[in-house]
């Protein structure tokens, strides 16, 4: 996959981005856009390729497109989660420091003489003080600026953020858009790999590129054994030993595994078969799903022992 920064085609999205590129004709340019969609669909991909136009850097192989690529471009911000330097990895959210350049980057004069773009990067993860920087930001926006904030969970924002946005949704793409995304690409799956991981996909590139990063074939037939109830202490140690020595295992199994009882609730939901009073297996099937998202969250969040985590899980999903 092309780094979203760089990358040269915008995949699946022709409706969202014709709407965009309407209102740009029609010269009535909204302050502020909202792009939801599921995590890994291109919300990101298509911010950038969407400053690219505001800032006349559509062409990549210009010094303007180059400043956007290398990240160089003064009226470009991008805003995202920051790194934990004690964890080394990513934070949970968007905390107020990462929102504050902002309000600097946009009492300045452009530049280049053009729009300032400020880009948000998973909007969903800010937290109430990064919010509300934001929110003061789009009561009072400034001339010739534009945000851009992308949220793969819209529910989780303020309703005033939301209200204040124009949303633009990207739908999930079908198997020969995503076919598309990976074609011709070096070092891209064979047909084999990308075939066995696109029903686990559901239409999101990046979620693909993830379950390929971590073997997620391998995760999958892991996942297939776990729902058919094949257990036992030696299996469950052999499955989570088989997760988490595998790089990003722990979060594409989960991922899968969420994946796997949600189907099977409403596959259950929809053919329940005789109607019994007592037979309440959906129900407590969402509860497992809901136990199982929690589960993962409090794990990675407080660093907690990963394959202690899946043995839990295991135990949970044969009990269920």
């Amino acid at each position: 996959m092309d780094d979203p920064r760089a990358c040269r085609r915008l995949i699946g999205h022709d409706a969202a981005w014709q709407e965009f590129l309407a209102v740009i004709r029609s010269g009535r340019l909204h302050h502020a856009w909202l792009l939801t969609g599921p995590e890994g669909i291109g919300k990101t991909t298509m911010a950038f390729m969407m400053a690219r136009v505001l800032l006349g850097a559509e062409d990549h192989d210009s010094a303007v497109g180059r400043r956007v690529t290398a990240g160089t471009h003064a009226d470009l911000l991008v805003v995202a989660r920051g790194m934990d330097d004690r964890r080394h990895r990513q934070r949970r959210e968007i905390v107020g420091d990462d929102v504050r350049p902002i309000s600097a980057f946009l009492r300045r004069t452009a530049a280049e003489g053009g729009w300032r773009v400020v880009i948000v990067d998973g909007a969903e993860y800010m937290n109430r003080t990064a919010a509300n920087a934001i929110l003061k930001i789009l009561e009072e926006p400034p001339e010739r600026a534009i945000l851009i904030l992308t949220c793969s969970v819209p529910g989780r924002l303020l309703p005033t953020i939301r209200s204040r946005c124009r949303v633009l949704g990207l739908s999930p793409l079908d198997d020969a858009a995503m076919r598309t995304v990976f074609a011709g690409r070096t070092g891209g799956p064979d047909a084999g790999s990308l075939a066995t991981i696109l029903p686990q996909a559901r239409g999101a590139p990046g979620r693909a590129l993830a379950l390929l990063d971590g073997e997620g074939d391998v995760l999958a037939g892991l996942v297939a054994r776990v729902m058919e109830g094949e257990g036992g202490e030696a299996a469950g140690y052999d499955i989570a030993e088989q997760v988490t020595k595998r790089e990003n295992g722990f979060s594409v199994f989960f991922d899968l595994l969420c994946n796997a009882i949600s189907e099977k609730t409403r596959a259950l939901a929809c053919n329940p078969g005789p109607a019994r009073m007592s037979d309440l297996r959906p129900a407590r099937l969402a509860l497992l799903w809901q136990e199982m998202v929690r589960l993962r969250a409090e794990t990675e969040q407080f660093n907690l022992d990963k394959q202690q985590a899946v043995l839990t899980a295991l135990a949970r999903v044969s009990e269920t």
